[in-house]
């Protein structure tokens, strides 16, 4: 069972500077007000009261869209205090945050320990050296690997977030990091592709012609190939695409980039159909196929509006008759009548 997830955004808090992709306030609809512990409290009353809310869920509380271990100690103290009453009353199981590699150290991490914090997610980006200057991140790929090595010396789970087709970027430079990312072991990611949101200095640069962001089509083969790669390895990603909010879909919010509301199972459909590919028979060897499938796994091989059924007719050169469920079959493959 997935734990649940109650989010609370710090937007900017504790950032040092704003990197050139990011508007926070846009892509979470929520205000660069700084949050304080009766925030907190309100959330977490809000959560406990929803008919949603289940303890055998394992409830976790995650800070997300500012640098946790970036704020002034005595308030990053004070919001993990608003949240110990309800741990120690087994109403919150754990705690996660989201922060930068460069704002990791022993002082703070003793502070995370003694309130809770279980999982420590930081924003990385890429482990490419000049896509980060680009990026204006302010820290280095070196401070990645040590920041992951003293979490784990610490016993945090470590979350590793990408965000693939940033300045600078190619299919070359994000394949070393998925590498890297690799021999860093973590216990999960995250995928956001670079999206230009108004009022970023990525807008800017896309304006003035010195950038150019991924294609939806790009963005979804270039996070297929990652993911695959790093859950084959062990590493779940447990997020790809951006979370759609009020603010981030309003018009012209979203200026270029490989959006989708749906991205992250355009994704999985897109691995997927790699994965039935060889059961697939050759061009010119069938006019129509009926697939058997598990019947958890038709969805993807679908894809979203069908778009899987033509990419596969497509290949085939098959029509393809219908999807029949078969939950005898291995989850990755499929079997193939031929007509």
């Amino acid at each position: 069972m997935k734990p649940l997830i109650i989010p609370i955004f710090i937007s900017h808090s504790g950032c040092p500077h704003r990197c050139i992709f990011c508007d926070q306030e846009k892509i979470t609809s929520q205000s660069v007000r700084p949050v304080g512990g009766d925030d907190v409290r309100e959330v977490l009353e809000k959560a406990i009261g929803s008919k949603k809310f289940d303890v055998r869920r394992n409830p976790e509380v995650a800070f997300y869209g500012g640098t946790f271990t970036g704020l002034p100690k005595e308030r990053m103290t004070g919001l993990l205090e608003a949240v110990a009453p309800y741990i120690r009353n087994r109403l919150i199981n754990s705690i996660r945050v989201s922060t930068r590699p460069d704002f990791i150290d022993e002082e703070r991490l003793k502070i995370l320990q003694a309130f809770h914090v279980s999982t420590v997610e930081l924003g990385v980006q890429s482990l490419d050296e000049d896509v980060l200057s680009m990026a204006q991140r302010g820290h280095t790929a070196g401070d990645v690997i040590r920041a992951v090595q003293m979490l784990k010396r610490r016993g945090f789970k470590v979350g590793i977030q990408l965000m693939p087709g940033l300045p600078g970027d190619s299919e070359e430079t994000f394949r070393a990091t998925i590498e890297k990312t690799i021999d860093l072991d973590p216990d999960m990611a995250r995928l956001y592709p670079a999206l230009v949101i108004e009022g970023t200095g990525l807008a800017r640069m896309y304006a003035e012609g010195h950038y150019r962001p991924l294609t939806l089509e790009e963005g979804v083969e270039l996070c297929a190939k990652g993911v695959a790669r790093l859950e084959t390895n062990g590493i779940p990603v447990i997020r790809i695409g951006l979370m759609s909010s009020t603010s981030l879909l309003k018009e012209r919010r979203i200026v270029s980039g490989p959006w989708h509301p749906a991205f992250g199972f355009l994704v999985r459909s897109a691995i997927h159909q790699k994965t039935i590919e060889p059961d697939l028979p050759a061009p010119g060897t069938a006019k129509g196929i009926r697939i058997f499938a598990p019947e958890r796994k038709i969805p993807l091989i679908r894809g979203y509006k069908n778009r899987g059924i033509r990419i596969i007719e497509e290949k085939t050169g098959a029509e393809v008759l219908g999807i029949t469920v078969d939950d005898n079959l291995p989850g990755g493959r499929v079997r193939i009548e031929k007509r």
